[in-house]
């Protein structure tokens, strides 16, 4: 009876915002109208974990000699797996603080992932192919994604003022992002990226 009771608590406490939760589009464009694409968007909503829940799991693999994708958006703490699934064979490497790592000459898929235990952003290289270049980028909320072609994505979040973070490969590692305020009361939160 006592863990029922807990278990009601925590659902009034919790769920209302779960089941509130809409989706959000938030569109991203530089200071040109371009859109942003491939961007990292991440939202930061109080209460929620920094660190991805148990089975999550991202993948970079590399393909036609390039990473794919270009840019992979992973909370704290996931796991991700580099399949090559080229005919030649990749050396992968980063040497950004955010994870240092190295994947020595390689084919197929490396038994044991790399975890990405810190946010920031790891640019990724390949000794053997000096063209090929990737990044991870780490966010400390479950609230994440990519922009596409036209610059936008859709989260579903809860009701609220949160803050919104754009990351793009223009800014190179060292830059968490730019911040900006997103209110859900709007369905559409647009925001400019600024050099």
């Amino acid at each position: 009876m006592a863990r029922g009771l807990i278990t009601a608590i925590a659902c009034t406490l919790w769920c209302p915002a779960i089941a509130t939760a809409t989706p959000r589009t938030i569109v991203v464009t530089d200071a040109t109208g371009k859109p942003a694409h491939p961007a990292a968007i991440s939202v930061f909503v109080d209460g929620v974990p920094a660190r991805a829940a148990k089975g999550a799991q991202g993948q970079m693999a590399q393909r036609d000699k390039a990473f794919a994708p270009t840019l992979l958006v992973v909370q704290t703490g996931t796991p991700v797996f580099f399949p090559n699934f080229d005919t030649v064979r990749h050396h992968v490497y980063s040497f950004s603080p955010t994870k240092p790592f190295e994947l020595k000459l390689y084919a197929g898929t490396p038994v044991a992932p790399i975890i990405f235990d810190r946010a920031g952003t790891a640019t990724l290289g390949c000794n053997i192919h000096d063209r090929m270049l990737g990044y991870i980028h780490v966010v400390d909320t479950p609230h994440f994604g990519q922009t596409d072609a036209q610059g936008s994505l859709v989260l579903d979040l809860p009701p609220g003022r949160h803050r919104l973070r754009v990351w793009s490969p223009a800014m190179g590692e060292k830059r968490a992002g730019q911040d900006f305020q997103l209110d859900t009361r709007q369905t559409t939160t647009r925001v400019v990226l600024q050099p």
